[in-house]
């Protein structure tokens, strides 16, 4: 028996050079497939209310499925759930209940307690928990209290309502041990943690995603039906497609086997006629309802559920065992043991591996954040074309016009990373490319192809856009893809010894289409300095920047501008990496870098408005509001905005500029920092120690003030990282008075929004957020790396004691990575003090990696499944291994780049 972390690499080496495909099955089935703009085909473009829970048991999907803890082929045409009733509910329990974003009193939120407690990249292994009441789930409860609470209120959860009242729930695990790609042991196990007996009906489904409704192909329809059991078998059914070919699910207990069709039930939707007998909801009628005609006693049909009802003493466990196969296995179940006890101890190692010095809390903050990373795949499928015309469904006339009409070519029927299965369950475009750099731990082939996969012609705009999210593509992202490329290309070079650079090549052309399309859109005057709109931060501005200014004024935004300036020195990086093996490169290289001095000149106020964005008094950088006369008015806020130029920074070592004698000497027209007599940037001709140079939009002198605000607990540095607010706002409710805006303000709000400017329940103005947390981490040990420890500054949360940027860097680090740990009270910072995460056996080992957490308690908030906080992991690996493991390190030819 295999306790190598070697047996898991082996897969996914096995993955890359196609001997196995180990990613044909996986956790792609969403949480949640209601409510999206897929599904929505109403006048008015109301996703939510359109499709809602209640329609979502009885009305077929056209895009996507979803449903607990499930899996399906990565096509999703074939998909396993679990459903579950404890014979109180009003409905069979399929899928996860939440609030609509008009139920919410702070927008979409879902109402469950599911953790991802473990996964493999290759999915060989798997195991998910769901917590299930013994009592009827509260759903008009948790309607109608968040319905009553203003946004001054906290949301009202599932733990609010009493539902895990003296410890009467079931704990739900469904756990996957692949025994070859094609061969799935599944083990589901509920226990009993109340104090009496209770009873649980446990429903594994198999369906097929119904793509024959809408088919134009005359693609025949697939079929599940009964197959006679045998060798150990309770019962069996076969499932045949056309395209994915026939599969074996085999139960080991007794069950009652029920068939339906996985149709709509038009009948009670709308009151019409359906166009059969039996529905997508006929389990839940058979169950809850008693309806026994609900379903097809010839038993065969899309959708087939094994009633499995479980009597369990307390503190006891039911278990069920079954098997997905492709091939027919007489006797699926003889060497099931034994496939998941391998399969457990494989898993084991690999992290082990991965993080061997760790301690065991940090091995648990690693672990589970790679978890919600693996389990976050999701099957997204949107031909924007086609549902624009209507497909099955005729669309309002507005639809021409309306919501992602310049589209027309995103075709999307891919596997990706997802923010947030539930409150997120579509591509998010910034997202993504943090994503990326988590997934590289682990899998740097899939984070290669989540990178280029928002590059390809059927998402990438023609004119060089990429996609934003699904409710407005063309909405504005940061432009980050250019970092989760080099993210990618170094985590390869570290864990085989040799970058990619056939892949930068590919990454790079399409993304100096993207850089073009923004010089180009967001920057009105041509000036290079950018205005870039809602840029991801959400409420972060005193007013919702998506939304335009009054005729004749423009904002020059501090934030656009400094990601521009990132972006097109990441693209230089990129060249110059490719140049080593391709000189033509070069040319590539010193345009962006002469494009990234554009912007830097811009930034010290020598076009456009002659203002510069960086204020020196202050030191800080901030927007300029520009009046219809010309007029400038610098914003005098402190937040996420001025703090983001800083991530334009890189460090360009020795090997990359031998022989680029061109660039060289670009480097060196501009000495000091100079741009046309003027000091715009950090000398790029000084050389550390070892020969490196800095390219970096912020200066040394300018370091030295702007980072006593960053870790002034006073303003930005809480005791869990960076806030997205200085606390200074909490009292200076500057400014008062915005030409082209009015009168207004910007206050610091620690936790949960109170302002409904943006809409949904995120908030930029206090809370801590993952990502620019750890894009400033990046920057500060890449001023390190060239500065050394020669430079410090004084830190006012150390009493103003001088501190190199390394420790400066690591203090940053370690109070995010805190938010998961215990503290000397033993409790979590990222749960309330009264959860039972706190203390109960059977949940303080579960952790929930949230979209933004708390900037005063470092309370998790927002969505509670937020990929980009599995940013986790990479800080916990810095602490031991500065982000380069050992596990990966495999007689490297080239040395290892920090940067």
């Amino acid at each position: 028996m295999s306790n190598q972390p070697d047996a898991e690499r082996q897969r996914l080496e096995n993955q890359r050079t196609g001997c196995e495909d180990w990613r044909l099955w996986g956790p792609y089935l969403s949480e949640r497939a209601w409510g999206t703009v897929r599904e929505d085909y109403s006048p008015d473009g109301d996703a939510w209310e359109y499709f809602d829970h209640d329609q979502s048991r009885s009305r077929a999907y056209r895009w996507n499925e979803d449903g607990l803890g499930g899996i399906s082929d990565e096509a999703q045409r074939l998909c396993f759930g679990l459903a579950l009733w404890n014979g109180r509910d009003s409905i069979l329990k399929e899928r996860a209940f939440g609030l609509t974003s008009k139920q919410g009193n702070r927008g979409e939120d879902v109402k469950e307690c599911y953790f991802y407690v473990d996964a493999t990249p290759s999915h060989s292994w798997l195991h998910y928990l769901y917590k299930y009441p013994q009592s009827a789930f509260p759903y008009t409860r948790l309607v109608e209290e968040n319905a009553r609470r203003s946004r001054k209120d906290p949301p009202f959860s599932l733990m609010d309502s009493g539902a895990f009242a003296d410890r009467r729930y079931w704990d739900v695990e469904v756990c996957y041990a692949k025994a070859s790609p094609e061969e799935l042991h599944i083990r589901i196990i509920a226990t009993n943690r109340g104090e009496d007996e209770a009873t649980l009906w446990l429903l594994p489904q198999l369906w097929f995603r119904n793509d024959w409704a809408w088919s134009r192909n005359g693609a025949p329809k697939p079929v599940l039906r009964a197959l006679s059991p045998s060798g150990g078998v309770a019962w069996a059914v076969v499932a045949e497609h056309s395209m994915l070919g026939t599969y074996h699910l085999y139960g080991r207990q007794h069950a009652d086997v029920l068939y339906t069709e996985n149709e709509t039930n038009r009948s009670r939707l709308w009151g019409t006629a359906s166009a059969g007998s039996y529905a997508k909801d006929a389990f839940h009628r058979y169950l809850v309802d008693g309806e026994h005609a609900a379903v097809n006693p010839e038993q065969q049909g899309t959708k087939f559920g094994a009633v499995h009802k479980l009597r369990v003493a307390p503190g006891q466990a039911g278990t069920i065992d079954l098997v997905l196969s492709r091939i027919h296995r007489p006797q699926p179940f003889i060497h099931h043991e034994s496939i998941f006890a391998l399969r457990r101890s494989e898993a084991d190692s690999f992290f082990r591996g991965l993080l061997p010095e760790a301690s065991v809390q940090d091995h648990r903050i690693l672990r589970q954040a790679l978890a919600g990373m693996i389990w976050n795949k999701q099957f997204f499928h949107y031909d924007v074309s086609t549902w624009l015309q209507g497909d099955g469904v005729s669309p309002p006339s507005s639809r021409k016009h309306g919501r992602n009409h310049s589209w027309r070519h995103l075709k999307a029927s891919h596997v990706i990373s997802m923010p947030d299965a539930w409150e997120y369950p579509w591509f998010a475009a910034w997202d993504l490319a943090f994503h990326c750099a988590v997934l590289a731990l682990i899998d740097v082939d899939f984070a290669k192809e989540q990178v280029e996969l928002l590059l390809l012609e059927t998402y990438l705009h023609p004119n060089g856009q990429i996609p934003a999210y699904e409710w407005s593509f063309g909405d504005v992202n940061p432009p980050v893809h250019a970092m989760a490329a080099l993210k990618v290309f170094r985590a390869e070079r570290v864990q085989r010894g040799k970058g990619d650079t056939t892949f930068l090549k590919r990454v790079l052309h399409k993304l100096l289409l993207n850089h073009t399309w923004w010089i180009n859109r967001k920057d009105a005057t041509g000036t290079n300095v950018f205005e870039g709109g809602f840029l991801g931060l959400d409420n972060i501005s005193v007013y919702d920047r998506s939304k335009p200014l009054p005729p004749g004024y423009t904002l020059k935004q501090a934030d656009a501008t400094g990601w521009m300036a990132m972006f097109s020195l990441q693209l230089t990086v990129i060249a110059l990496e490719i140049a080593v093996e391709d000189p033509a490169y070069e040319n590539i290289a010193i345009q962006c870098y002469s494009q990234f001095l554009a912007i830097g000149y811009a930034i010290a106020g020598h076009t456009g408005a002659c203002v510069p964005l960086w204020d020196e008094e202050d030191g800080f950088f901030k927007d300029l509001m520009i009046s219809p006369d010309g007029t400038v008015n610098r914003i005098d806020v402190f937040s996420w905005v001025g703090i983001i130029p800083l991530f334009a920074c890189e460090v360009v070592d020795a090997r990359l500029l031998e022989h680029r004698t061109r660039f060289k000497a670009l480097l060196w027209e501009h000495k000091g920092g100079m741009f046309d007599g003027s000091t715009i940037c950090a000398c790029p001709v000084h050389t550390n120690a070892r020969g490196e140079h800095l390219l970096s939009l912020v200066t040394a002198s300018m370091l030295v003030k702007i980072l006593p605000r960053i870790f002034d607990e006073k303003e930005f540095f809480s005791s869990h990282g960076i806030r997205g607010v200085s606390k200074r706002h909490a009292t200076h409710r500057n400014p008062e008075h915005i030409p082209g805006i009015g009168d207004t303000f910007i206050r610091y709000v620690p936790g949960e929004s109170d302002s409904p400017m943006f809409g949904g329940n995120s908030n930029w103005r206090g809370p801590v957020w993952m990502p620019t947390n750890y894009l400033l981490i990046q920057s500060i040990e890449k001023l390190h790396r060239f500065l050394g420890d020669a430079f410090t500054f004084p830190a006012p949360c150390l009493n103003g004691y001088e501190v190199t940027l390394k420790y400066a860097a690591t203090m940053l680090a370690e109070r995010l990575v805190d938010i998961f740990r215990r503290d000397e009270s033993d409790l979590i910072p990222a749960f309330p003090m009264d959860s039972p995460h706190q203390t109960d056996p059977h949940w303080r080992d579960l952790l929930l990696f949230h979209e933004y957490f708390h900037g005063e308690t470092g309370q998790g908030l927002g969505a509670s499944h937020q990929s980009w906080s599995g940013l986790a992991a990479n800080l916990v690996m810095r602490r031991y291994h500065q982000n380069i493991p050992e596990f990966w390190k495999q007689q490297a030819p080239i040395a290892p780049s920090k940067s």
